[in-house]
This record gives C-alpha cells, structure tokens and sequence, in this order.
C-alpha cells in the first residue's frame, strides 16, 4: 500500500509517516497543495491523507483537482477545521472521510485501513496467470495449489504486476509503486527481488516462465509465451 501525506507541520507529517512506516505502509510527503497535486499525477497513490490549511494552495482546491481526474484514489481529509458546515462541504467535493485534528494515531490507522478495504473490495480479489494465483484480499500466492512465500517487497512487485496482467509495466512504474520517493530510480534494489521472485518461481514450475523482462520497456506477467501474447 502506498500513501501521500499532505501536511504543511513537519514534525507533524513525519511522525504520522514514521507510524504508518512501522504498520507496514510506504508514503511519500507533501508540505503545499502545489507539490501534493505533482505527486498525485505521478505516484500512483492507494490514499491520500490530506491536510486542508496548505500553502500554495489550499487543500479543498487540491481536492477538486484530483476528484476531476480520479474518483478512484481514497482520500481522508485530516483538518483543524472542525465545523460541520467544512466538514460536510470537504465530503461534498469527493474525501472518503475527515478526521479533525487534534486526532489519535490509532483511529487515523483504522480509517485508512477501512477505505483500504472499501478500496479492494471494488476491485476483483482473485488474480490467476497460469497456475499462478494472487488473493489480494489475503494476498497469498499459490502456485500449482501450494502456498509460495515472498517477503514483503517482493509481494508489492507481484501485486503491480498482476494488476497489469498482460502489459508492460516500466522499472519506473515498479519502483514509484513499490518504493518510496527517495529511491535511487538507478539501483540495482527491483533486479534483485526480480530476479529472487522469478527464482522461486522457476524453482517450483520450471517448465514456465511467468515474468518477462522486455528488454528496454520494463517487465510483464503473463501466462503464455511473450510473442503469442502480443
């Protein structure tokens, strides 16, 4: 799952991303509603936390930008402002919920986590490729039936690939999904667990080669050769 803090307090984003970093979640961060609106077009967000008091740009305008363009992207707004009348307008323009500052750390989680779900739930949960499946409801792979074990990261990977199922997605798209901001877009980090998946994989299925690397577009899943699937 990857997260956009939008929040001008820094100390204040730093410790909302160092907790949701610690239940497992990557996230970038945004301190004006210019550099928010720039992430969003470019990051491919699961859900935006989003301060309203910005500057540059104040953060119900962010949130009528990106509601134009995408109804998809959960969006909790996490304000100061505690009317009724702002919290009622920030639903009205298209947030999936508003928490009022000041806030427990626990419930922000638990929010995040029920538009998260909300968010699965809309999409299809079972994804197969050959005898290779993905719950993303449990996210347990199997292949041929059998339970197989990816750590973390390398369970993020499959995801975006299975997401993609039968396109090319670029080493760049990998890395914006899979890791954060700051990552060197130049490492060798996405080979190594590429080449670690396909390893497992070819360990228990050898006669199939379920990841293609397509030389100079990026990498793809697919349950059939690569030249009958173009």
């Amino acid at each position: 799952m990857k997260l956009l803090i939008v929040e001008d307090e820094e100390d204040l984003a730093y410790f909302i991303q160092k907790g949701l970093h610690r239940s497992g979640y990557l996230s970038d961060l945004a301190k004006d509603g210019e550099e928010a609106l720039y992430l969003w077009e470019t990051g491919g967000y699961d859900c935006i936390i989003l301060d309203l008091n910005l500057p540059k740009m104040d953060g119900l305008e962010v949130l009528k930008r990106i509601r134009k363009k995408d109804e998809f992207v959960k969006i909790l707004i996490l304000s100061a402002r505690t009317k009724i009348e702002e919290r009622v307008e920030g639903l009205d323009l298209g947030a999936n919920d508003y928490l009022c500052k000041p806030f427990d750390f626990l419930e922000l989680e638990a929010r995040i986590r029920t538009l998260l779900r909300i968010s699965y739930a809309q999409r299809s949960t079972l994804y197969r490729c050959g005898s290779l499946t993905l719950n993303l409801k449990s996210h347990e792979v199997t292949l041929q039936g059998r339970p197989m074990f990816f750590t973390r990261k390398e369970s993020m990977i499959l995801e975006c690939l299975f997401l993609h199922q039968g396109q090319v997605v670029s080493q760049e798209k990998l890395i914006e999904q899979c890791w954060d901001e700051d990552t060197d877009l130049f490492s060798n980090a996405l080979k190594f667990h590429l080449h670690s998946i396909k390893k497992k994989l070819e360990k228990e299925d050898p006669a199939h080669e379920y990841i293609k690397n397509v030389r100079g577009r990026g990498y793809m899943i697919l349950e059939m050769p690569y030249e009958t699937a173009l």
